[in-house]
């Protein structure tokens, strides 16, 4: 839209993003069941089916609008999901250098949030150089609450030098959102492992080799089997690879037909949920940039 280089990777790409959160951006079809109770807050149980340090993208309005996640305070829940590590994209505004640490404002157009990003190394004063006043800012940070008045630690701050970066970090925001708030299905009862036959043709191997047990005929099957090779391309483990993951790769993943896995391929392909990278044999979804 805007035009420039570069991929969208979070500001840290996918070493950083790996080592600091273990993957990439939160997919959350891929790992948080939605609370009984939607809304701003979190009303309702707390949805304990993730980990709260899973990077999240979010703008400074629903920090702001955050409900209180534990007594101490110390937490936060947005749509009911515990969140403490998050992504922003905005302006750096009020740069303050100082000898250990580096300060500055968050302008994201929904609101400003404080940011500190402590220098322990050579490469943190390097990156912290790199940004100023006016530039917009990736930050990957902690989200934190102090006598009420809240605030992002960061653990990385890039430079935005593609600006349809911004356009994604929102559109991301908006699908994340639209996730944790709409009702999802009920997946298929499991097979329980002491009493389930042998896998044939039209059972589905899960991620965590529990195996799901679909109909012989109808669309049922196929669609719970487009929704699991869709997970695995918002899997934050492999979200960040640039030339994306491959057919091989995905049926050795699920344990699925070679032909089922094509069909559904195509069918993402012609839907454009996928794009081919480096060659005809790799792919990435479209929500992944």
């Amino acid at each position: 839209m805007y035009g420039g280089g570069g991929h969208y990777d979070g500001g840290g790409g996918a070493a950083n993003a790996n080592s600091l959160f273990g993957g990439g951006g939160f997919m959350p079809s891929q790992s948080t069941a939605v609370p009984e109770s939607s809304g701003g807050g979190g009303g309702g149980g707390l949805s304990k089916g993730r980990n709260a340090q899973t990077l999240l993208p979010l703008t400074v309005k629903q920090i702001m609008d955050a409900a209180q996640a534990s007594d101490d305070k110390s937490n936060f829940a947005i749509n009911g999901v515990e969140v403490s590590t998050v992504r922003l994209v905005g302006r750096m505004l009020g740069k303050i250098e100082r000898v250990t640490d580096v300060a500055f404002t968050l302008d994201d157009g929904t609101g400003k949030i404080d940011v500190n990003r402590w220098e322990n190394e050579s490469s943190d004063t390097k990156e912290m150089a790199d940004v100023n006043d006016g530039n917009y800012v990736i930050v990957n940070g902690g989200l934190k609450g102090f006598q009420g008045k809240r605030h992002v630690v960061a653990y990385s701050v890039r430079r935005v030098t593609n600006f349809n970066d911004i356009t994604h970090h929102f559109l991301h925001c908006i699908h994340v959102h639209l996730e944790l708030t709409r009702s999802k299905p009920r997946l298929p009862p499991q097979i329980n492992s002491s009493t389930a036959t042998p896998a044939h043709a039209n059972q589905v191997q899960l991620p965590n080799n529990q195996a799901t047990a679909f109909p012989a005929s109808g669309n049922t099957a196929e669609n719970d089997v487009s929704s699991l090779i869709m997970n695995v391309f918002h899997d934050p483990a492999i979200i960040d690879r640039e030339d994306g993951i491959t057919e091989a790769y995905v049926i050795d993943r699920l344990k699925l037909p070679v032909d089922l896995v094509r069909k559904v391929f195509q069918e993402h392909i012609d839907a454009g949920n996928i794009y081919n990278t480096i060659d005809d044999l790799h792919f990435k979804s479209a929500l992944n940039g």
